[in-house]
């Protein structure tokens, strides 16, 4: 049978025995004519491929994850407001020294991981050197760069010794730890730890091929083991036969863009959950490109944007128009909107005139010139992501109709990373949204050495965002910090290096039955079936 959390968020016909109060009991779901296995049984598709569960390379480090726990974790009552981090590893909440550069986190005793080895600071402290260490190539090794030293002055305690005040370094202890001895120097993505993981979550890898993840409860954690046993996660690529899937029973959930779980809701056994996200859409633009270089330009183009149509048109209504990384789910919000200020028809022609005046002017074909430069952009994405895809198309839809010629093309991240200076670039952003500094200075801030590839891959640099979001790390009072990060969104907004779109929201499609657990909590960029209704599965709870 079928397992489903019926969400607050849910939309679409709310079944019977959801509104019954799932009082049906737990049992295994199988394909339609197999043998019905033993114990409780989820089986959850996903567009994700299997093997990549190292920590250091920034699987879990949001604090979600069946099989690695961080020193805290995410906690909130729905997706309505950002989450709390309570202890999780830790004992107790963490001590910060008044000048905010000494933090100390007592830790859990008693720990295992699924290996059988005990857990201790020694884990803690390997885990964030490996993290850190350049042989590493984490992608996530900007996120902890204000950390100095990591000390362990006895086996349950870590010091954290910081380079400058984080107010948000709570949200870097989210991490998920990993055994010491599991952690040598090296390549991340060549790690043991990708196919082999080993943490101290609820569940714990019993086998992996290329389609298929099992995993099983851990009969050892510490707050005793899941009622649902069993948790198998496939991987199928191709959205439609994971809609397909849900439909016939074959798997009891999957993660589907927002206009394809939209149109199932209606079937007969299914429910659509939709939770909100810190998790944005926007489009990079080239600072040495010839055209999207001018600030003038990009003024114009962010005017011109139609940003409620593309969240109508493209996510069914499942998001929200957004000018920045930073969204009103943080008390940091600024609220700006694009020069203009009016309709769409109004701010198309604002945004004309901004080209006009710049000394644009339309070629026979109608494209816009300036010399010898013609308003003219290649826009990529990455090809299996249908979504990012029908964004760039409706961008370029609308960009035309300003006489600039966009052109959308497909390709694989391998291929679009080192055009990131020519091109523009679909991007996602919001991987550890649980602190603000995170969410803008990812995007926003300029790039240095430890920056990512695709962390303002567009080369864009203002002096005013860069001061601003240093001056919001720098800040100890919280009112000022606030002042200092809503200055920086001002400044963006007066020279954007960026279209942003729009903030999602992600979009499950579910089977209804009888089990119930926590509502989803605001998630981030890094989602699929770990997240939405089974963000939090072993505290799921089945009649007996």
């Amino acid at each position: 049978m079928p397992l489903f959390y019926p969400s607050p968020r849910a939309r679409g016909p709310v079944s019977a025995a959801v509104a019954a109060g799932l009082a049906l009991a737990l049992t295994g779901c199988v394909a339609p004519g197999s043998a019905a296995p033993e114990g409780t049984r989820l089986v959850l598709a996903d567009g994700a491929e299997l093997g990549e569960f190292n920590p250091v390379s920034g699987y879990g480090s949001t604090g979600v994850s069946p099989l690695y726990e961080g020193l805290l974790r995410p906690d909130a009552p729905d997706d309505s407001s950002l989450p709390e981090l309570v202890p999780a590893l830790a004992a107790a909440e963490p001590e910060v020294s008044d000048d905010g550069l000494a933090w100390t986190v007592r830790l859990r005793e008693g720990v295992r991981f699924h290996d059988g080895s005990a857990f201790d600071s020694a884990d803690v402290a390997a885990t964030y050197a490996a993290v850190t260490d350049p042989r590493s190539g984490s992608p996530i090794a900007s996120d902890y760069e204000t950390i100095e030293r990591v000390g362990t002055p006895d086996p349950f305690t870590v010091t954290f010794t910081l380079a400058a005040p984080d107010p948000g370094f709570p949200a870097r202890l989210l991490l998920g730890i990993a055994p010491s001895e599991l952690l040598a120097p090296g390549p991340a993505a060549a790690s043991p730890l990708n196919t082999a993981p080993v943490g101290t979550g609820p569940y714990r890898l019993e086998s992996l091929s290329a389609g298929e993840a099992v995993l099983v409860a851990d009969p050892a954690y510490r707050d005793g083991p899941a009622d649902v046993e069993t948790l198998v996660l496939r991987s199928v690529p191709d959205e439609n036969a994971r809609a397909q899937m849900v439909l016939t029973g074959e798997v009891d959930g999957t993660v589907l863009p927002p206009r394809l779980a939209a149109g199932l809701a209606d079937r007969e056994g299914v429910e659509l959950v939709s939770v909100a996200t810190a998790d944005w859409r926007g489009v990079s633009l080239p600072a040495a490109h010839p055209f999207t270089g001018d600030p003038e330009v990009r003024l114009a183009l962010d005017t011109a944007l139609d940003r409620d149509a593309l969240v109508e048109h493209v996510l069914g209504g499942h998001g929200e128009p957004a000018t920045s990384p930073v969204t009103p789910a943080y008390p940091e919000f600024e609220s700006t909107r694009p020069a203009g200020g009016g309709t769409p028809v109004e701010n198309l022609e604002a945004a004309a005139a901004r080209l006009e005046a710049a000394g644009w002017r339309p070629d026979p074909d109608g494209v816009l010139r300036r010399g010898a430069d013609r308003a003219e952009l290649e826009l990529a994405y990455p090809a299996a992501d249908s979504l990012r895809r029908e964004l760039a198309s409706a961008v370029a839809d609308q960009l035309s109709g300003l006489g600039v010629a966009v052109e959308i093309r497909g390709g694989t991240w391998d291929e679009i990373e080192p055009r990131a200076a020519d091109v523009a670039i679909l991007l996602g952003g919001g991987d550890n949204p649980y602190t603000v500094d995170t969410q803008a200075y990812r995007a926003l801030h300029s790039r240095s050495e430890r920056t990512a590839p695709l962390d303002n891959p567009g080369g864009y640099a203002n002096p005013d965002v860069d001061r601003a979001l240093d001056a919001a790390r720098a800040a100890t009072d919280p009112a000022d910090r606030t002042e200092r990060y809503r200055e920086a969104q001002r400044a963006f907004a007066l020279d954007p290096g960026y279209l942003f779109l729009a903030t999602l929201e992600h979009t499950y499609l579910v089977r209804d039955t009888g089990a119930s657990g926590p509502a989803p909590i605001l998630e981030p960029h890094t989602h699929g079936v770990t997240w939405g209704p089974w963000w939090s599965l072993h505290r799921w709870e089945s009649t007996p």
